[in-house]
């Protein structure tokens, strides 16, 4: 059974940080890219960050400089280290792998409040 289980979220005042983990299990598949996307309430779910399975990692503009991705290949564990938080970053964080074979698999999503 696929499991991707996510911690990391919560409260935190505007400036401060967080790491989201994300650990995924029962993939036999290699994965080639995880990363994590967030969502707002009524509105689409964006990209914040991927990494590929070669390392190469892509941001969301609004992020670069603060947000960090990184990954454990052995753990099949993907990170955000969130760094300068802003109100603007409150969301639900969703983390995303795929697999050789391009099967997604989404998290449930641990909430990020900063609140203004």
């Amino acid at each position: 059974q696929v499991q991707l289980v996510e911690s990391g979220g919560g409260l935190v005042q505007a400036g401060g940080s967080l790491r989201l983990s994300c650990a995924a299990s029962g993939i036999i598949a290699r994965l080639t890219v995880m990363g994590w996307y967030r969502q707002a309430p009524g509105k689409q779910r964006d990209l914040v960050a991927t990494i590929t399975s070669g390392g190469r990692v892509n941001y969301q503009d609004s992020v670069k400089g603060r947000f960090t991705i990184s990954k454990d290949n052995a753990k099949n564990t993907v990170y955000l280290e969130m760094n300068s938080l802003t109100p603007e970053d409150t969301d639900v964080y969703y983390c995303n792998v795929r697999s050789v074979y391009d099967t997604v698999w989404w998290g449930k999503g641990p909430l990020v409040t900063v609140p203004s």
